[in-house]
């Protein structure tokens, strides 16, 4: 990226570091993550006028009440940590280089990445596509202890339960997306519905993960790829909270190159939950009777798929617009942009 964009996402990160990684009690802070992609995808200019507009939700950085010490399994997954934990990591990537903070820190985080119906580890895999292609930037550093900081806080563990659904070990990621069951009872917010998962039948579903660190990227790549193409089914079930179901796995695909391969697998593992809790919890049962919607195709056909999600406005539809980008450009398939038009057309403007 150019150095007058990254200039433009250092301002914004600036900005977003003075707000809460939440608000409304509940709601993420999707700022960074939109300023990145924007940022990423030539739209540096619409930045700080995008931003002005999203500041109005958000709320001051909260107070700390105490350093993160040793004892910091007892600090995880208590969100009035989140200005400790956030003073933590960023002292910590002011010791250690940022590499060695994430890799010592996301096997820890791992087993926690529903946290924030999965927003955590999003931010985080924004921050590092960041570091990875500008370069290590000090105030992009800064965002990868913000976002480690907010997964920290918001750690929490998929649902335990005594079975497994037995999905066969040949299945592709499509396929077994595709039977993947429903929750019955879709009533409620992510969290009422997040604590019923447990007793959904077959749940968790059985990890299709591992081998060799090539076949887990390419196992990685195609569910990332799975959940964009998918969303065109299903995203009329809840077009938002989908979203997370392909922005996730591919959060973590991005994140592979700078983690030591011996985290793939728990990584893969950890995409797969995430897009099927989130299609349990959300996604409709019956398929989809709407045709897909028209898409640009060829040299530009991202250019103007992205321009679209900026002009509505919606933080979601940026984003899916971005993870949809890099499915396009992987497999040239336009689905994967008719998605992302989906998404603006059912995601509400702000």
């Amino acid at each position: 990226m150019a150095s007058d964009a990254i200039g433009v996402l250092d301002e914004a990160y600036q900005r977003m570091h003075a707000t809460g990684p939440e608000y409304e009690g509940w709601l993420s802070n999707h700022g960074p993550m939109a300023a990145e992609a924007m940022a990423r995808h030539g739209h540096g200019d619409a930045v700080g006028r995008w931003l002005d507009g999203y500041v109005k939700r958000l709320e001051e950085f909260p107070r700390g009440s105490g350093p993160i010490g040793a004892d910091w399994r007892g600090a995880l997954g208590d969100p009035k940590r989140i200005a400790d934990w956030t003073v933590y990591f960023n002292q910590e990537m002011t010791e250690r280089p940022w590499r060695q903070v994430l890799g010592e820190w996301w096997s820890r985080l791992l087993p926690g990445s529903a946290a924030s119906a999965t927003h955590g580890i999003i931010r985080v895999g924004h921050a590092i596509r960041a570091l990875q292609a500008d370069g290590d930037d000090p105030v992009h550093v800064a965002e990868l202890a913000h976002g480690l900081a907010y997964w920290a806080a918001r750690w929490q563990p998929y649902p335990e339960a005594d079975t497994q659904l037995a999905l066969p070990p040949d299945l592709t990621p499509t396929q077994a997306l595709a039977a993947v069951p429903r929750l019955a009872d879709q009533s409620g917010g992510f969290r009422d519905r997040f604590a019923r998962l447990a007793a959904l039948p077959g749940w968790p579903a059985a990890s299709l993960a591992g081998g060799p660190p090539a076949e887990i990227s390419a196992w990685l790549t195609e569910l990332a790829d799975a959940t964009v193409f998918r969303y065109l089914d299903i995203a009329r079930g809840n077009p938002v909270m989908l979203v997370h179901s392909a922005t996730a796995p591919t959060a973590i695909l991005r994140s592979l190159p700078a983690l030591d391969t011996e985290l793939w697998a728990p990584s893969a593992a950890a995409a797969w939950d995430a897009a099927v809790a989130l299609t349990a919890i959300y996604a409709p049962s019956g398929p989809s009777d709407q045709p897909s919607p028209a898409a640009p195709d060829g040299p530009g056909a991202i250019d103007e798929v992205f321009a679209r999600a900026v002009v509505h406005g919606d933080e979601h539809a940026i984003k899916f617009a971005d993870t949809a980008a890099d499915v396009y450009e992987r497999t040239g398939n336009p689905a994967a942009l008719a998605a992302a038009v989906r998404a603006v057309e059912l995601i509400p403007r702000p």
